[in-house]
Order: C-alpha cells, then sequence, then structure tokens
C-alpha cells in the first residue's frame, strides 16, 4: 500500500487527536460536543461523537452522556474506552489522545441499543464539567431493506469467480469500480450517511472497500470495537446497493502470519454475521511484503477455511508477494502463483499500484497475468507508492484502461480528507455535507470521480 508509516503523524493530525484539556481549563471556558446519529435500525443506532476543547490544554480526560432512562444500552466504542454506568455512558482517552490542544477535538463513536424509543442525550460533561452540545437526529427516511433493482448489487446480486473473472448472479464477467476508506482509526468521521450517500449516487460507485487497519492503532487495540465498525459499514454500503470489500489491513509486519490468529477470530465474526449478505467480499491479507509467496499461501489456507465454514459463497481477495504487486517488487512475477495457487475456490489474487511508481513493467505483468489469474485492484493510487506526491494522470489512465479493457475490478486509495495527494477530498472537507462538488475534489479525486461514474451497463443475460 502507501507505506503508510510515514504518513502517521500527518494523518493523527489531520483527525485533530493531538491534545485534549485539563479540569481546570474546561472548568474556566469549557467544551463542546457534537453527537450524530449517523445510522439507526429497529432496536440499534450508531452515533459519531465530536468533543473539543475550548479551554486550555490539559492531559488526560472523561467524557460522561447522559442518556434518557429508555433501555439504551452501550454496545461498543471506538477511540475511546467506553463503559456505562445506569443512563450514563462514559468515553475515557486512550494513550494516543490522551491530551488535546485548546481549538482541537477528538472523534469517537459507538454503537447503541435501544428499546422503545431512541431520544437524544440530555446533557454531556468533561471531566465533570458541562459541555455545550448539539445533537443531530438519525435521518428522516433512513435506509432499510437493501435495494432489489437498479444498483450494482440489486443487479448483480451474488458475486463468483468463474475462470479469471469476477462474475454476477447471470454468471457473466463483471468490473466493480470504486474507493477505498483511509484506516477507519483516523478517518471515521469521513464515513457516515452523507459521505456514503454521495459515493453511491454521485460517484456511481459500486463498492467501497473498508480498510481496517490491525496494527498501527487499529483493530489489536480494540477487537470488538472494529469489528463493531466494521459492519456498520457494510450495513450502510448495503443499503445503498454498494458491494464492501472488508480488508483485514496488514501492513507493518508483512508476514500475515503474525496475525494468523487475529484473523482467524475476525473472519470469524464478521463472516458468520454477514453470511447472509450478496455484498460482502473478504481481503484477508492486504500487503504481505518481506515474506515468501509459501508463507503467503500457507496464511490463506488457514484463513479461507474460517470463512467458508460461516460464509461459503462469498468472494475472497488473497494478497500476494511485494506489496500485493504479484511479486514484481520483489523481483518476481505471477509465476509463482501460477505454478503454485492457493488450494481454495472462488478466489481471486490483489494486485496494488501508484501510478507515479509502477509503470510499463507492472503493467506488462498485469496484462500477462490476467489470463492465468482472477485479479482484482483492491487498491491504487494516482500518486507515488508514498500516497504522496503530484497525480500522474498519464499513467493514471493508461492503468485504469487496461483495467477496464480486462474487466478487473478496482478501489481507488482513498476516500478521504487525508493531507496527501492520494487522498480524494481537500483536507477539512469531512468536517462538512459536501462530498462530490469540483470544490472539494483533489486532483486525484476529480481524475477518479469522472472515470467510476460513467455507466457500468453490467450484463444481466
Amino acid at each position: 500500500m502507501k507505506r503508510l508509516l510515514a504518513s502517521l503523524a500527518t494523518a493523527v493530525t489531520a483527525l485533530g487527536l493531538t491534545a485534549l484539556v485539563s479540569p481546570q481549563a474546561a472548568a474556566a471556558t469549557g467544551c463542546r460536543v457534537d453527537y450524530t446519529v449517523t445510522s439507526q435500525w429497529q432496536g440499534g443506532f450508531q452515533a459519531g461523537v465530536k468533543v473539543t476543547n475550548l479551554g486550555d490544554p490539559v492531559s488526560g480526560w472523561t467524557l460522561k452522556i447522559a442518556m434518557p432512562d429508555s433501555g439504551q444500552k452501550l454496545v461498543q466504542g471506538w477511540n475511546a474506552t467506553w463503559s456505562q454506568s445506569g443512563a450514563t455512558v462514559s468515553a475515557a482517552n486512550v494513550d494516543w489522545n490522551r491530551s488535546l490542544a485548546t481549538g482541537a477535538s477528538a472523534d469517537l463513536g459507538f454503537v447503541g441499543s435501544f428499546t422503545g424509543s431512541n431520544p437524544k442525550p440530555t446533557s454531556f460533561t468533561l471531566n465533570g464539567v458541562a459541555c455545550t452540545g448539539s445533537v443531530t437526529d438519525p435521518p428522516t427516511d433512513p435506509p432499510t431493506d437493501p435495494p432489489t433493482n437498479g444498483t450494482p448489487v440489486g443487479i448483480n446480486g451474488q458475486l463468483k469467480v468463474c475462470g479469471v473473472n469476477l462474475c454476477n448472479q447471470y454468471g457473466r464477467p463483471i468490473q466493480l469500480r470504486g474507493m477505498s476508506t483511509h484506516g477507519i482509526q483516523w478517518f471515521s468521521q469521513c464515513y457516515n450517511n452523507a459521505s456514503l450517500d454521495a459515493l453511491a449516487r454521485d460517484w456511481k460507485s459500486d463498492l467501497l472497500r473498508i480498510a481496517m487497519y490491525v496494527q498501527e492503532q487499529g483493530y489489536e487495540t480494540n477487537p470488538a470495537g472494529f469489528t463493531s465498525r466494521v459492519n456498520s459499514l457494510v450495513d450502510m454500503a448495503e443499503a445503498r446497493g454498494m458491494y464492501a470489500v472488508i480488508d483485514f489491513h496488514t501492513l507493518t509486519p508483512g508476514d500475515p502470519n503474525y496475525n494468523l490468529d487475529r484473523a482467524k477470530t475476525f473472519f470469524q465474526s464478521v463472516a458468520t454475521r454477514n453470511a447472509a449478505k450478496k455484498n460482502v467480499i473478504y481481503e484477508i491479507a492486504n500487503e504481505p511484503n518481506g515474506v515468501s509467496w509459501t508463507a503467503i499461501k500457507n496464511y490463506a489456507e488457514q484463513v479461507i477455511p474460517v470463512i467458508r465454514a460461516a460464509d461459503p459463497d462469498a468472494v475472497v481477495i488473497v494478497g500476494t508477494r511485494g506489496w500485493s504487486s504479484l511479486g514484481v517488487s520483489d523481483g518476481s512475477n505471477e509465476s509463482e502463483i501460477v505454478n503454485n495457487p492457493v488450494n481454495a475456490t472462488n478466489i481471486m489474487y490483489a494486485f496494488h499500484f501508484y501510478a507515479a511508481s509502477h509503470t510499463d513493467t507492472y503493467r506488462a505483468t498485469v496484462s500477462r497475468a490476467a489470463s492465468r489469474l482472477p485479479l482484482f485492484v483492491s487498491e491504487f493510487g494516482t500518486v507515488t507508492y508514498t500516497g504522496g506526491g503530484a497525480v500522474d494522470r498519464a499513467s493514471s489512465n493508461a492503468w485504469l484502461d487496461l483495467l477496464d479493457q480486462l474487466k478487473i475490478s478496482y478501489a481507488n486509495w482513498t476516500y478521504s480528507d487525508a493531507n496527501e495527494g492520494s487522498a480524494a477530498f481537500k483536507p477539512g472537507t469531512c468536517d462538512g455535507t459536501d462530498y462530490s462538488s469540483s470544490g472539494v475534489l483533489t486532483e486525484s479525486g476529480a481524475l477518479i470521480k469522472s472515470r467510476i461514474s460513467t455507466a457500468d451497463n453490467f450484463p444481466t443475460g
């Protein structure tokens, strides 16, 4: 992927997770909480909570939310340590967001359940000091049942691999085109009803890839919370007729076997929960690196049966050597996979590229490999492999023309407002509600939107 270690500090800063208020500062000048119900379903809801410091910097904080006594219960939360006592839900800082500077914010969220109605919180306090607040109601007509016609999932239904192609319910080869999230531990605020409505309706995206980092402040810090967040995004994609690629985003360390036990636990959970859905694709190892194909194959042959036991029909994407380059970035090529394929059916192999860094040699490999292996470009960028630099329009268009020609599905990195060239949005966009106009799109975002918003023309007969 984009070798994101180098941009971690930028991502964290973009989230406003750089410092919080002391009790004294909070008492002097207060705080603000923006509480938004981002989605709601029968007996459950998801809320985003943005707490902003209006006082002097402090270290260490606890936010308390007074919920009406209506049977509302905390289920899972993220970006804080969550608990509940009676009708009070509490969120305490974690190590990486324990401080908040004057004017800075921390973005939190949780999933809750309720019986009867789901009324608004009555008050918020930060370190015991009352905060001003705003509460946004859920959409008046939240999506409930998945659309049955006219959407990518409605038309294509349950996908399967046929030969070297991704095929729809009619057995016809198709190409899915869409976007990948950034790390959901950093950019959770970018994925809400407004942004996913825009992705489905304005961008006309076929898929949302959900990038759940395992390390780097991700899944290993809160397995239940991250699993819940992934499931929520799967539901939000399904409600809009989009496919959801569940990306077990391993990057450092590069050997996926390091996370074998975590992968089995995670995929057993999400596959069991989502088995009845037609929109889920499982990507079991983002970018293996510094490891042999044999080791990657061994990992895949242990994780895939866990998924198949719960969800026997879903397509699975297997990462490849050299940061999912089919081994090219390690001086190899697709022959190692052709000669020693994963012992499983209904699978595809991941290929990733960054257009300014990976050009003719990589395109030649994909052109050759596509006749032997089912490929899925589950991540690519228009810039360099770092995620930064200028957009290489010529190489990007050459890549996209090739993928269109070969009917290879793809997801662009990244549907976020990260301060890097690969981001689709300018910094600060995710603080608003506009995710489509030319004023919020970066050069990369405008280019990719223009490519994926053209008609799909999925075959149905």
